[in-house]
């Protein structure tokens, strides 16, 4: 089999690329390297077994020709390839935007023209503000003002999902929506302002934590692998299709809670530094307070459940970080 993964240099679609290429498969990636970087594939590209099975087309999503071109060629597309984290998306709102919902509809509409089996990721930050637990697929929306362009990340990725139902219901392509709630791995860098690898990264250098807000708010985390594993079974699953799924783990815990947990699991020398919101991002920033999915949607359909429990995802990125 043929996929083509859309922002597959990044943290995510690297470790998806390295899946189909152990199952015998050739991988297409087409990334423009704006959050991903051709250092998360390039074991697979000198790996002696992968490396006549992995093509890399390093552009955008918004560009038409190479999609329509790797699309051809690929039997199923997954897309990934979008703006991520909150620091990126304060500093690149129109980028960030036009990415989102444009870069969508480019992949939808070549999709839907050569008629290939579409998997979009979407984000749990579509739920918004809700406070109760679990969130389920059913659930109702609650954004802040559009003066917060906080939010503009969660109204692009709900647009996304309500074109890819429209593309479903009125064209017929086969596309699945999957809400990844805060995948964790090796690889994945704090750059852009994901929690744990940068509390990880200032613990490894006895640096205070800074913890934003309260430290109340909280969260669930899957390791990346788990979400491999269940993105691969939604797409092989012929129910999936015009549905959407929560992927996100089980163990909810309080940022400052997490980074008391890292200060444990490296023995650093540590404080935590608490900083308000205001300090920490610009005037636009907004915070969910708790985010917990309900899974038993997908559990029901493909059996997923997350293998990998918090501590032992904090174990493999510390291990990770402290090589790399």
């Amino acid at each position: 089999m043929r996929v083509l993964i859309t922002g597959g240099a990044g943290f995510i679609g690297s470790h998806l690329a390295e899946e189909y290429l152990k199952k015998g498969d050739e991988v297409y990636i087409i990334d423009d390297l704006s959050t991903g970087t051709l250092n998360n594939i390039k074991h697979l590209q000198e790996n002696e077994v992968f490396k006549n099975r992995i093509f890399i087309h390093i552009d955008t999503i918004l560009s038409t020709s190479p999609l329509l071109e790797l699309t051809g060629t690929c039997d199923v597309v997954f897309h990934l390839a979008a703006a991520v984290g909150v620091r990126y998306i304060l500093k690149n709102p129109m980028k960030s935007i036009k990415i989102n919902i444009q870069g969508t509809e480019n992949v939808l509409k070549t999709c839907a023209k050569f008629k290939k089996n579409l998997l979009i990721t979407s984000s749990s930050e579509v739920y918004g503000k809700h406070l109760h637990a679990p969130l389920l697929e059913t659930d109702n929306i609650i954004y802040g003002p559009s003066s917060k362009f906080r939010w503009s990340y969660a109204a692009s990725k709900l647009m996304d999902e309500f074109s890819a139902l429209a593309y479903f219901r009125t064209v017929g392509l086969k596309t699945i929506i999957a809400r990844l709630f805060n995948t964790v791995g090796p690889r994945q860098t704090g750059a852009y302002g994901m929690v744990i690898p940068r509390f990880i990264q200032q613990a490894l250098s006895n640096e205070p934590i800074t913890v934003y807000g309260s430290g109340t708010q909280s969260r669930t985390f899957t390791y990346v692998k788990d979400v491999v594993q269940a993105l691969t079974a939604l797409m092989e699953n012929g129910a999936a299709p015009g549905e959407v799924f929560n992927i996100g783990g089980t163990e909810e815990i309080t940022i400052l809670d997490l980074a008391e947990k890292i200060i444990k699991k490296t023995g650093s020398q540590s404080s935590i530094k608490m900083i308000p919101y205001e300090e920490a991002f610009e005037k636009d920033f907004e915070d969910m307070m708790r985010r917990v999915p309900g899974i038993e949607k997908i559990k029901e359909l493909t059996g997923f459940e997350p293998k990998t429990n918090l501590d032992t995802i904090l174990e493999y990125v510390i291990d990770d970080m402290k090589r790399y």
